[in-house]
């Protein structure tokens, strides 16, 4: 039976510890419990069950650059004094518990004054003595807690994150505007429901009529502008969208209100026209929520260093900021950074590991001479390089940047918009004729059929079907770990009919992997002594055989442990010489298309372990469910897994490898000109970014949805791709959805219309209809959206 450890609450696989009865799944775990119980902060996991994080087992010196005095003062906020003050973004922040933790610093080191957490933003503002405690054992000291913070050059350019706080001032203007009306407007609904004329309310009743007069037209022609624009946008592309009928009945039930205040005539209908108006607002706020959550347009700059260092001639080491390193100079990379610009190797043997760039899983050995591409990650020792290119230029910049790789949508072409287009020219034919047939019969009550048409015909409920319904669908899906970036986005999900998949880090495991020992059997002497040498080394491949190996841990002492970067490496253990990797370096002849360690005992060859992809949970039986969709599979690494991909998925069209980004992107664009397909593109690195700007719809796959991802239309955890037919049929449902409510809008309109026509309907019955139709769609689409969910998702979590 799997047992969760008490600090993070991940399954404990393999090494279990037991403190204080309580089991943890790792040193780093155990740790920040016993730091938070010596405290007093033991409540910490009272406010949520398995709330914390397990501690990053990162190199420590990662972050000694941030106390080079431009580093330092590129990150920090304010410092003076003895105070500093430091913004970090730290993503990993998720529940009340981190939020407690984080604010809780002063009482876990006393260098710090205080700290205020950002829930929203995702960082943490903290006030620290620099004379005491270093800015760069600060970010340790959160890394140890398990909230590493995010230091890049996106970060460190302190860009303000834009929120649309103008969408925040027109919905308060439009909601005091409405509320107020109402009040300033209940004497004139007092007298035509009762029946009853107060003589001081009739004496004031202009003064009133002006001021609801006042309070209305702010919300016209500030809170309802970019209805306005949108018209205007659409009109230009010769496209009728459905802000333009929504601006023409804003403009008549302006209009008409003005018109009765002058003639002494009525009230007007400024109080409907606000509410209306602060209705739809708070459906399009409502449905931008989650695009304020993540950030699906994302650049190069999330993903570089903001500092490097740089060595001189003599040997000196020097930490600058990125953006003032220039062609010649030369820098220092060590062991698991990644590779800044492009760049000839000087010194030392790289193993470079370019998975996020071309996708292929295999680290590449590099030589003196060789050339090096920005975005590739060095494993093994450090390693000395000459710029040649700076970040502007780099490949991986250029990659990022190239015009194949943007799309541009205008968003004039949703569901709504092509009904609306029909909607607008029938209503406005419909008011047409009935101008002209009233013209000649009853000038006077022309007027007021024209108006009663307009107001009743103003599709505001069809206009909030759609933002109301997709975006609590958008909810629904962001708490299940798909987040979406628009409502159009869930528009273009529902018509997706081929699904082309990354293989590498989509629908395989970014850092687990399948090992096969090949060869007689390893005595368990040898084996303990294996897993002794194997704890010496930091490379990935001998990260994971330590773990699989499953045998009582002893270790024993190493003796003449030599390294060879990119190779392997030779150790002595209780006099037995054990050398462990490549094939060249034990002697041996390797296959082209497999991942393997090999393994010697003096000289004797033992055998070797073949690593290959270990795919996500429950793959076979999501491609099962995906019958129905056009697959497709790419990848950048070699074929060796050819065969057990076609039996994982049977119903594959098309399968290709050793894809670069410029093939992905060209395969999709035949797929979409050729064959008329809708494609939904689904990756995770660099190496997709072109095609999942290609696609239709564009989704990046993320073990951490708040890391690194390519620019795309959706952010979806990595294990949930398992669940990919739910959100499908969830977005088909969501669009069954909202073509029922533009049924009950326009059914209201028809019903409107029809009594407006033959003149039975005054505007003010028209103006109080309109509402009523809206408030019901609201209720409607917030029922129906909540059922067809539950069938899905539990979404009470």
């Amino acid at each position: 039976m799997s047992e969760n450890c008490f600090h993070c609450g991940q399954t404990i696989d393999k090494e279990r510890i037991n403190f204080d009865e309580k089991s943890f799944c790792c040193n780093g775990c155990k740790s920040v419990y016993e730091i938070l119980n010596m405290n007093d902060l033991g409540n910490f996991y009272e406010l949520n069950k398995s709330s914390g994080i397990r501690p990053n087992d990162d190199n420590a010196s990662q972050f000694d650059y941030l106390d080079t005095p431009e580093v330092f003062t590129k990150v920090t906020d304010f410092s003076e004094g003895n105070t500093t003050l430091v913004t970090f973004k730290v993503p990993v922040i998720h529940c009340s518990s981190c939020i407690w933790l984080l604010e809780s610093l002063q009482t876990l080191n006393k260098n710090i004054n205080y700290s205020q957490v950002n829930f929203t933003r995702k960082n943490v503002q903290i006030s620290f003595n620099h004379n005491e405690l270093k800015l760069s054992e600060l970010a340790k000291f959160l890394m140890n807690l398990g909230y590493k913070p995010v230091i890049n050059l996106e970060t460190a350019e302190k860009k303000e994150e834009l929120y649309d706080k103008t969408l925040i001032v027109k919905l308060a203007i439009a909601g005091f505007a409405f509320g107020n009306g109402m009040f300033f407007s209940y004497p004139e609904y007092a007298e035509q429901v009762m029946g009853t004329t107060d003589y001081w309310m009739d004496t004031y009743k202009n003064m009133f009529r002006f001021i609801m007069f006042l309070l209305a037209t702010p919300v016209v022609f500030y809170s309802a502008s970019d209805y306005f624009k949108s018209a205007w946008f659409g009109l230009k592309n010769k496209i009728v969208n459905i802000d333009v009928p929504i601006v023409l009945g804003v403009l008549m039930l302006y209009g008409r209100s003005i018109y009765e205040v002058l003639t002494d005539y009525g009230p007007g209908y400024f109080d409907t026209l606000c509410g209306l108006l602060f209705f739809m607002l708070m459906g399009k706020l409502f449905q931008k929520r989650t695009y304020n959550a993540l950030s699906y347009d994302r650049d190069y700059k999330s993903f570089y260093p903001i500092a490097v260092t740089k060595v001189d001639f003599e040997g000196k080491q020097q930490n600058i900021l990125l953006n003032e390193l220039n062609i010649g100079d030369r820098i220092m990379v060590r062991n698991q950074e990644i590779i800044p610009v492009d760049a000839i190797l000087i010194q030392g043997e790289g193993n470079i590991d370019n998975s996020f760039i071309t996708g292929e899983s295999a680290s590449i050995p590099k030589k003196p001479g060789d050339k090096i591409f920005a975005g590739g990650k060095q494993v093994g020792s450090i390693l000395e390089l000459e710029v040649i290119k700076n970040v502007n230029q780099s490949y991986l910049t250029q990659l990022w940047n190239k015009e194949a790789f943007k799309k541009y949508e205008t968003g004039l072409d949703t569901m709504t918009n092509e009904i609306s287009k029909y909607f607008t020219f029938v209503i406005l034919g419909i008011t047409l004729i009935a101008g002209i047939y009233w013209g000649q019969h009853d000038f006077e009550k022309m007027f007021q059929v024209v108006a009663a048409i307009l107001i009743v015909a103003c599709p505001c409920a069809l206009a909030l079907s759609a933002p109301f319904t997709l975006g609590h669908i958008m909810r629904i899906m962001g708490r299940n770990k798909f987040y979406v970036k628009d409502t159009l986005t869930i528009e273009k999900l529902a018509k997706i009919d081929t699904l082309v998949f990354d293989k590498t880090g989509t629908i395989t495991h970014n850092k687990k992997a399948n090992i096969i020992f090949e060869g007689d059997e390893i005595p368990e002497f040898d084996l303990q002594n294996l897993k002794s040498l194997l704890k010496n080394s930091n490379h990935p491949l001998s990260k994971s055989l330590y773990h699989f190996l499953e045998i009582e841990e002893e270790y024993f002492p190493i003796e003449h442990f030599v390294e060879t970067p990119g190779k392997g490496y030779v150790g002595t253990v209780r006099g037995k010489v054990y050398k462990i990797g490549s094939a060249t370096f034990i002697g041996q002849t390797s296959k082209n298309l497999e991942t393997a360690v090999y393994i010697s005992r003096d000289g004797e060859f033992l055998g070797k372990y073949i690593f290959t992809n270990e795919y996500r949970n429950n793959m076979s039986d999501m491609f099962s469910e995906l019958n129905d969709y056009h697959i497709n599979i790419l990848s950048g690494d070699n074929s060796s897994e050819e065969s057990s991909l076609k039996s994982l998925v049977p119903n594959v069209e098309k399968m290709k490898f050793n894809q670069s980004p410029e093939d992905k992107l060209n395969f999709i664009k035949i797929l979409q000109d050729d064959d008329k397909k809708k494609v939904a593109m689904l990756g995770d690195g660099l190496n997709d970014a072109g095609a999942l700007k290609q696609s239709n719809v564009g989704i990046a796959v993320a073990d951490d949805t708040h890391s690194f991802t390519p620019s795309s239309d959706v952010i979806m955890a990595g294990d949930r791709i398992n669940e990919l037919k739910k959100y499908f049929d969830l977005s088909k449902d969501a669009v069954k959805i909202v073509k029922f409510t533009f049924a009950i809008s326009l059914f209201y309109n028809v019903i409107g219309v029809s009594v407006a026509v033959t003149g039975h309907l005054s505007p003010l019955v028209a103006a109080i209809l309109m509402p009523i139709s809206s408030i019901s769609v609201v209720i409607f689409t917030s029922l129906a959206t909540w059922i067809r969910s539950a069938k899905y998702f539990k979404i009470n979590q």
